[in-house]
């Protein structure tokens, strides 16, 4: 198989709000950093795929408004898919591995402080059935935390452990939203505090993949991806045991990850019962450094946190932190949707 590495990871700094900026502003200062890592111009990207969503954006085809950022003239081999990033860097890294590119600048940006989020994304389940319920985010995501708890599988002293821990490593990343002591604050719905939920915020990332020789020529030591799959719950939750994940488990397997151990492991798990769920899953034991970056419970920009994952996890293979790592990103309900990448850097 044709070897494939993340070269570039860039983000911005992220915000409870950005009314002063468009999508273009926001990414403009992401896309000439890790075009500026690589020494790349625009015109030497092979092929560009974007994640995003309209819902967010309050508009239809509002991922052509981003394309004044990457310059689409002359004309550009471009693509879009409307989830989050990390789904993005799947598409061109099939791409890559082809052989119908060398090259491909993959980015992802969400504004998720002009509406309601938790309302906004209720629009995701079954429209017969639950969507009219209204169930939100949270309230999903604190069924999913109880039916943990009654299974006897954590409790909230270690749920609130899972966020302190992460927010303490938020403290070396310079783009977290939330760092340090966060209070765990009180109940938002039971038994999750706000302290058990991730920010609000705006922001975005890009990526730069290059295959084989390339990859080496545009950076010191590569993030080499082993192997990378996706996998999906059905969409009814009544029909799902929420205190696992076969899909995250099947993602990990077919991408690699059982074979050797790994180092480091940046999970994409908005709530911190989610983590509970897909450290059991993906095999995580205490000898692996758990989002060292501080994950989403530091920053979550919606369509951009998994994207992040996988850049975070990278960049630590960069600058030689890591010499194997596992990167998971996850849409949907109750981790509904699961991508995971196994990252590899050269001796």
């Amino acid at each position: 198989m044709r070897e494939v590495a993340i070269v570039a990871f860039g983000q911005t700094d992220h915000r409870r709000r950005s009314d002063e900026l468009s999508e273009v502003e926001m990414l403009m200062p992401v896309l000439h950093d890790v075009l500026g890592q690589t020494g790349l111009k625009t015109s030497d990207i092979d092929f560009t795929c974007s994640g995003s969503s309209d819902y967010l954006a309050g508009r239809a085809f509002s991922f052509t408004m981003a394309l004044d950022g990457v310059g689409a003239w002359p004309p550009i081999s471009e693509s879009h898919v409307e989830m989050d990033g990390a789904w993005a860097l799947y598409e061109a890294w099939v791409k890559l591995l082809t052989g119908d590119a060398d090259t491909a600048l993959v980015y992802a940006y969400g504004k998720s402080s002009p509406g309601e989020l938790r309302d906004v994304l209720t629009r995701q389940l079954d429209p017969y059935y639950i969507a009219p319920l209204w169930p939100d985010s949270v309230s999903l995501a604190a069924l999913q935390a109880q039916a943990l708890i009654d299974a006897g599988d954590t409790d909230e002293k270690a749920l609130a452990g899972v966020a302190a821990r992460s927010r303490a490593a938020a403290e070396a990343n310079p783009h977290a939203q939330l760092s340090g002591s966060v209070p765990a604050g009180d109940y938002l719905v039971h038994p999750l505090r706000t302290g058990d939920c991730p920010p609000i915020g705006d922001g975005a990332a890009a990526v730069i993949l290059a295959a084989g020789d390339t990859a080496r020529r545009l950076c010191e030591r590569p993030a080499w991806i082993r192997g990378m799959d996706h996998r999906i719950e059905a969409h009814s939750l009544g029909v799902r045991d929420l205190t696992d994940s076969p899909s995250a488990r099947l993602a990990a397997e077919r991408a690699g990850a059982f074979e050797r151990p790994v180092d480091t492991a940046e999970l994409h798990a908005p709530f911190t019962s989610q983590e509970v769920v897909l450290r059991k899953a993906l095999r995580l034991d205490d000898s692996v450094t758990i989002n060292p970056s501080g994950g989403a419970l530091a920053a979550n920009p919606v369509m951009a946190a998994g994207l992040i994952r996988l850049g975070e996890a990278a960049a630590r293979i960069h600058r030689g932190a890591s010499d194997r790592a596992l990167a998971h990103a996850t849409s949907g309900p109750c981790l509904q949707q699961n991508l995971v990448a196994v990252l590899e850097g050269e001796s």
